[in-house]
């Protein structure tokens, strides 16, 4: 065997020459689960090898959003539109060459956009810096695509991410396997299965070094499904999709465009002459899913001229990590009026998942330091 791409090359091309069949699916899927076996490796072995895959990016603000798309499609000035950060910007490849950061303050919360160098076809195997831009992308919290009437074929775009283990507005699969000592492969599930075999199931964890296991399947999983699982490193992203340059396209251009992008809902802008940036200013906002949480101190008002912004999901635990430390250290329970609570004033633990508007009293310990706020 050459190296890992080789033998990913290798394989892909016997996936191309297979004929695909019912009787070929297990095959099929035994290669498929070897190439991500061999991506993991050699993800692991870019980091073991002192090799920094990412551009150095401090994230900052109350959530990541990641300017996604092939060069030349404008995320620059439309960068520039969002946040008034100023990237350099000229037509022709890669005239982005680092990653310019920008933030767009929302209803109290401060949302930073990343301008990143354009994808390229090859770009997760490393071809204009893509690798290091996928990286970015990763550790966003959402993608924007930034696409263009002359640019349609987003195909390949999203296929460079997927081959870089991200996965668009997809939910993670609900299978979860605990190893053991020995036994081999046992797989189970809580609903009926038509796509894939447990035999199948069994295959593919083999080929991920896994011969001693319960899996359990809690949703008729495809053999997608099954891999992303076992692979381990997929981030699930969601993400909004615009169509920059809309002056130069009139009403039939536009409905052409729709079309062609679906299932994706596109937000029509032109970063040239400002349309629709306002509008998609509140789509990346509700995309974000922000909940303004208040702090009431104990036996007075609570405070309602400046929230905390957490995520939509996100629990009390969440919320004492933007506490000061010794508030989380001495934590006891909090209270809580709003949405999330059975009751006015509930008494919650930890891992009691907040809405939003809720107010909530956090209360110290008896013994552990001063009550609350």
């Amino acid at each position: 065997m050459g190296t890992i791409e080789e033998e990913i090359e290798r394989l892909e091309e016997e996936i191309r020459k297979t004929p695909h069949n019912k009787a070929t699916e297990g095959h099929i899927g035994r290669l498929r689960a070897k190439i991500a076996s061999l991506r993991l490796e050699r993800e692991k072995r870019s980091k073991g090898g002192g090799a920094g895959l990412g551009y150095a990016v401090r994230k900052s603000g109350h959530a990541t959003v990641a300017l996604v798309g092939f060069p030349s499609v404008g995320k620059s000035t439309l960068l520039t539109r969002l946040t008034g950060a100023e990237s350099e910007a000229a037509a022709y490849e890669f005239t982005t060459t680092t990653i310019i950061p920008g933030m767009l303050p929302w209803r109290g919360a401060n949302i930073q956009i990343l301008d990143m160098p354009g994808l390229v076809a090859g770009a997760a195997h490393g071809r204009g810096r893509g690798r290091e831009v996928i990286s970015v992308a990763r550790s966003s919290d959402l993608l924007l695509f930034i696409i263009d009437g002359e640019h349609l074929e987003v195909r390949g775009l999203v296929k460079e991410l997927e081959n870089a283990a991200i996965r668009i507005d997809r939910a993670p699969p609900a299978i979860s396997y605990t190893k053991a000592e020995k036994g081999g492969v046992h797989v189970e599930s809580t609903v009926k299965l038509t796509r894939v075999t447990p035999k199948l199931v069994t295959d593919i964890a083999r080929e991920f070094g896994i011969h001693n296991a319960l899996l359990v399947l809690r949703q008729d999983a495809t053999l997608d499904d099954v891999i992303d699982a076992l692979a381990g490193n997929r981030v699930y992203l969601p993400s909004l999709w615009v169509v920059n340059k809309a002056d130069l396209l009139d009403a039939a251009a536009r409905k052409k465009v729709a079309q062609k992008l679906a299932p994706f809902k596109v937000h029509f802008v032109s970063a040239t002459t400002g349309e629709g940036v306002e509008e998609l200013k509140d789509a990346i906002g509700y995309a974000l899913a922000f909940i303004r949480i208040y702090l009431k101190p104990q036996g007075k008002e609570a405070d309602m001229t400046e929230p905390l912004i957490l995520r939509r999901g996100s629990t009390i635990r969440d919320l004492l990590q933007r506490l000061p430390h010794s508030l989380a250290s001495t934590f006891g329970s909090a209270l809580v009026w709003g949405k999330s609570a059975k009751f006015p004033g509930q008494r919650v633990s930890r891992e009691h998942q907040l809405d939003d508007m809720d107010v909530v009293t956090i209360v110290i310990q008896r013994g552990r330091g001063p009550a609350i706020r």
